[in-house]
């Protein structure tokens, strides 16, 4: 189940329940509206990643179908651990779709204790929080977002309040969320976004450039 769930969850991370040609990873198949909290700790440092992520309906009944196992047509509270706890290890490899960079370098990003998992007017809703690998300090530029790099899944911030930092630590620093327009990535870019890119993104990290994003200066 562990390696069924990382098909439908991921492009090679999220992928829908059913066989998918190649050149389709080029576009999303899942969608989810997400909330980050991003957390500044007493001692100056980024303490966590706090995220809610709510999938489309279709996707959600795929997963009812994969995990319900006394088949009622529900996920009971044994069933919704599993299926978090599979989609914890699943998501390993890729980092849990989160990403944060200081100055440009980018931070590694520890596996989560635990995912939360609900179902709330027939969504799929998943909890958890993640922490950077190791201290980042609230100096210089840091960037904060969410996204998948295979561009299987569309994970949309419906309101700019939808990204949010919390902790004493920020007040010292300028932040803004930044929306990229496509048109405008592919027109700066169109040197480096080769037909490799479009046809199958797995294995590239440009979709970052399409993400909303948190940007902090301190």
């Amino acid at each position: 189940m562990r390696n069924r769930l990382a098909t439908i969850l991921t492009a090679a991370a999220m992928a829908a329940p059913f066989a998918v040609p190649a050149p389709a990873l080029a576009h999303p198949h899942i969608f989810a509206e997400a909330r980050l909290e991003i957390v500044a700790g007493a001692d100056g440092t980024v303490q966590e990643l706090r995220n809610v992520w709510r999938f489309d309906e279709v996707f959600s009944s795929s997963v009812i179908l994969d995990f319900d196992k006394n088949g009622d047509l529900k996920l009971d509270p044994h069933e919704l651990a599993e299926l978090g706890e599979t989609i914890r290890t699943s998501l390993a490899d890729y980092h849990y779709f989160s990403t944060v960079t200081l100055d440009g370098a980018q931070i590694g990003i520890q596996k989560p204790d635990v995912f939360h998992t609900t179902m709330q007017d027939k969504q799929l809703m998943l909890i958890f929080a993640v922490k950077p690998e190791k201290p980042v300090p609230l100096k210089g530029k840091l960037t904060f977002g969410i996204y998948d790099p295979t561009m299987y899944t569309a994970i949309d911030f419906p309101t700019d309040k939808d990204l949010v930092l919390k902790g004493a630590g920020f007040e010292k620093c300028q932040h803004k969320v930044v929306r990229p327009d496509p048109d405008d990535v592919i027109s700066q870019n169109s040197a480096s976004l080769t037909d490799a890119f479009f046809n199958d993104p797995t294995g590239t990290d440009m979709t970052k450039l399409f993400a909303t994003r948190m940007e902090v200066t301190c």
